[in-house]
C-alpha cells in the first residue's frame, strides 16, 4: 500500500516487514510441535507465511530493479509447491483460502515469466486451471468469471510473447534470455570510455531512473503488465548471476569464508533457514537476514558479525572488488496511469536523479489526434500524442509532447509518435527521443496483440528480424550465426557513430551507459532493416530520432572488412543482406534503401 515512488518513504517499512516475518518464521520453527499439537497449526498456514515472504521479495525487486531478488522470490514460491503446503486447502471448506491459493499461483507465474522459466510456467498454468475448476465447481463464487479471465490472459500472454521458436538438436524449444549479458555489453563498449569522453565535454551519463508506461487496448497483458512493458523491463536489466556464479565469485575474493547461496537448500533443509538458503542470501549468527539499501548502499536490518557484514557487501556489489559491476536502473511500471499519476512519478524520478543520472520515459500507448488548446502558449495538444489511460472523454489523460528540466532520455512507441519530433530543448540539457514508425505493413498490423515491432527490435533485434521475414522457427545453430551478424552490426555501427562529426553531443554523452548505448545501436539496426525491406515503403514506415541521427550516412558509409559472405569491404547494409541470406529471406529486401 506504500507509494512506489520516493525510496526513503518505503525502504524502512520493507526492512521492518522482513524482520517481522523472519521472527515469525523462526518462532514457528522453534515451537512447531507445540503449535501442531496444542493449537492445530496447519500446513497451509506455514505456506501462507512463506508466500508472504516470497511476495515481499517480489515487490522489493519491483522497487529496486535488482534481479537477484527475483531468484529469492522464486525459491520461496517453488518450495511451497514442492512441499505441497496448499495441497489440502480445498478440503478446508473455506473459499477465502482457495482464493489465497489461486493468488499464490498467479504470483508464481509472474515470477517465472520474468525469470524465463517457460516449461515451469506451462506446468503452473495447468495446475492453476485445475484449481480454478475446483474452486468454481465447489463454491460457485461470484468471481468465477474473473479467474477464468486471469487464466485466459496468461495463456494469451505466453502465446503472444512467442515470436520465433529456436530449436535444439532434438527439436526442443530453447528458452533465450534478452537481459543484458556481460558479453553483449562488452561487444559494443570498446570505444565507449575513450572516444565518447574525448568527443564530449561531459564525462558521460548513466541511466538511473526509468518510467515504463503501457496502455495499448489490443495488446496482450497479464495483471498490470503489457507485453511491451514486459519486454522493456527485461531489456533494461542485466542478466542475474546464477547461484553458482555468485558463490565462485565470492570464494575467489574470500576463499576461507563459507556462503549459503544455493536456492535448492530451501527445500533440502525443509525450509529450516529460508532467509539464508535463498540465492545470494546472507544470514547473521542469530538467523536474521541483513539487507542493503539499493540506492546509496546504506544497510538496514540488525544483528550479525563483522564477517557477515563483509559478505553482505560482496553480495550487494558495493565492495571495492565488485565496484565495477553496474547496477540496473530503477524502474517504475505504470499501467494506464492518469496524467496526475504520471507527473507524480516523473517528478519523483527527477528528484532522485544523481548528478550524472538520466531519466528515461518509455511510452507504449494508443495514439490520439489531439485538439487545439485554449491557451495561446500551449503548443503541445494540437500536435497529438498518446493516451496514458482509456478515458477518452477527458483531455487530462492525453500526454502531449513537453519537456521538463533534467537530463532526459526518452523512448516512445505510439501511432502518433511524429508529434514528439517537435520536442523543444528548453533547458539545454541533453535529450534524445527515439520514435517508432508511424505506419507498418498490414501483416504486422494484424499482430498488434503481440506488441510493438519497434519495441521488439529494441528488445531482441534478431527476433524482430525473423518476424518481418516471416521466419517462425529455426535451429539453434542458425540463430547463433544470425546473432553473430547482429552483434557485428552493432559493434560497427558504434564505431561509425563515434567517428562521425555529425552526431549530436547528446548521443555521445549517453553512449558510455551500457543500456542507452545498446538501445541507440538497436535503433540503427531497426532503421537499416526497415529501409531495406520491400514491405516498408517510405519515411513514414521508418523509425525517427530527435536530435536526428545521420542514418543514411551511417548506413551507406560503414566499412567492414571480411563480410559473412567473403572478403572485401562492405557497408552496414551488406550485413543486413547477409542476415537475410542466412534466413533465406533475401527476396524480401532490396539492394539499396527505399527512396
Amino acid at each position: 500500500d506504500l507509494p512506489q515512488y520516493g525510496h526513503k518513504q518505503w525502504q524502512s517499512h520493507f526492512g521492518r516487514a522482513f524482520d517481522v516475518y523472519t521472527k515469525l518464521w523462526k518462532f514457528q520453527q522453534q515451537h512447531r510441535q507445540l503449535l501442531d499439537g496444542g493449537y492445530g497449526l496447519k500446513r497451509w498456514q506455514i505456506g501462507e507465511i512463506a508466500s508472504k515472504i516470497g511476495q515481499l521479495y517480489y515487490h522489493y525487486y519491483l522497487r529496486t530493479s535488482e534481479t537477484n531478488y527475483l531468484n529469492e522470490s522464486f525459491a520461496f514460491y517453488s518450495a511451497i509447491r514442492l512441499r505441497a503446503y496448499y495441497s489440502k486447502a480445498n478440503k478446508e471448506e473455506r473459499p477465502d483460502l482457495m482464493v489465497k491459493k489461486l493468488r499464490y499461483y498467479a504470483r508464481f507465474v509472474i515470477v517465472c515469466l520474468l525469470l524465463k522459466k517457460l516449461p515451469l510456467v506451462r506446468e503452473l498454468i495447468r495446475e492453476l486451471a485445475r484449481q480454478i475448476e475446483d474452486y468454481t465447481g465447489i463454491y460457485q463464487p461470484a468471481d468465477a468469471a474473473e479467474w477464468a479471465q486471469v487464466l485466459q490472459e496468461i495463456r494469451a500472454f505466453i502465446a503472444a510473447d512467442s515470436v520465433v521458436s529456436v530449436l535444439d538438436q532434438d527439436s526442443m524449444p530453447v528458452v533465450l534470455s534478452n537481459r543484458l549479458s556481460p558479453a553483449a555489453a562488452a561487444a559494443t563498449s570498446a570505444l565507449s570510455t575513450t572516444t565518447a569522453a574525448a568527443a564530449s565535454s561531459s564525462s558521460g551519463l548513466r541511466l538511473a531512473e526509468v518510467v515504463l508506461v503501457g496502455n495499448c487496448a489490443e495488446q496482450a497483458k497479464f495483471s498490470e503488465l503489457t507485453l511491451d512493458m514486459f519486454r522493456m523491463l527485461q531489456t533494461l536489466e542485466r542478466e542475474p548471476q546464477s547461484q553458482q556464479q555468485q558463490q565462485q565469485q565470492q570464494q575467489q575474493h574470500h576463499p576461507h569464508h563459507q556462503y549459503s547461496t544455493d536456492a535448492a537448500g530451501i527445500v533440502a533443509s525443509g525450509f529450516d533457514s529460508p532467509l539464508g538458503a535463498v540465492a545470494g542470501g546472507v544470514v547473521s549468527a542469530s538467523g536474521h537476514r541483513l539487507y542493503k539499501q539499493h540506492s546509496n548502499g546504506s544497510e538496514y536490518g540488525r544483528g550479525g558479525s563483522a564477517v557477515v557484514r563483509q559478505q553482505l557487501q560482496l553480495v550487494g556489489g558495493s565492495s571495492a572488488s565488485a565496484s565495477s559491476r553496474r547496477e540496473n536502473p530503477h524502474k517504475y511500471l505504470l499501467y494506464k496511469p492518469s496524467l496526475a499519476q504520471l507527473n507524480a512519478f516523473l517528478a519523483s524520478g527527477f528528484k532522485e536523479l544523481p548528478a550524472d543520472g538520466v531519466l528515461m520515459l518509455y511510452l507504449s500507448a494508443d495514439g490520439d489526434r489531439g485538439a487545439p488548446s485554449k491557451l495561446a502558449d500551449d503548443f503541445g495538444f494540437a500536435e497529438g500524442g498518446v493516451l496514458t489511460n482509456s478515458r477518452r472523454d477527458s483531455d487530462q489523460s492525453q500526454l502531449p509532447p513537453r519537456q521538463k528540466r533534467s537530463q532526459n532520455s526518452a523512448r516512445y512507441k505510439n501511432p502518433h509518435c511524429s508529434a514528439f519530433g517537435n520536442f523543444p530543448n528548453l533547458f539545454g540539457q541533453p535529450f534524445v527521443c527515439l520514435m517508432s514508425p508511424e505506419l507498418v505493413p498490414s501483416n504486422v498490423v494484424d499482430q498488434r496483440h503481440k506488441g510493438s515491432l519497434f519495441t521488439l527490435f529494441l528488445h531482441s533485434p534478431l527476433a524482430a528480424f525473423c518476424l518481418i521475414c516471416n521466419v517462425q522457427s529455426l535451429p539453434l545453430a542458425l540463430w547463433d550465426r544470425g546473432q553473430a551478424i547482429v552483434d557485428r552490426f552493432l559493434a560497427e555501427a558504434g564505431r561509425l557513430m563515434m567517428r562521425s562529426r555529425q552526431i549530436d553531443a547528446a548521443y555521445l554523452q549517453y553512449y558510455r551507459d551500457d543500456f542507452l548505448r545498446l538501445l541507440v545501436l538497436r535503433y540503427l539496426f531497426c532503421s537499416a532493416c526497415l529501409r531495406l525491406h520491400r514491405s516498408f515503403r517510405g519515411p513514414r514506415y521508418y523509425p525517427a530520432s530527435l536530435p536526428p541521427l545521420p542514418e543514411q550516412l551511417l548506413l551507406e558509409g560503414g566499412v567492414v572488412s571480411g563480410s559473412a559472405g567473403g572478403g572485401g569491404a562492405v557497408g552496414l547494409q551488406r550485413l543486413v543482406l547477409d542476415l537475410a541470406n542466412l534466413m533465406n529471406a533475401r527476396a524480401a529486401f532490396s539492394y539499396g534503401p527505399a527512396a
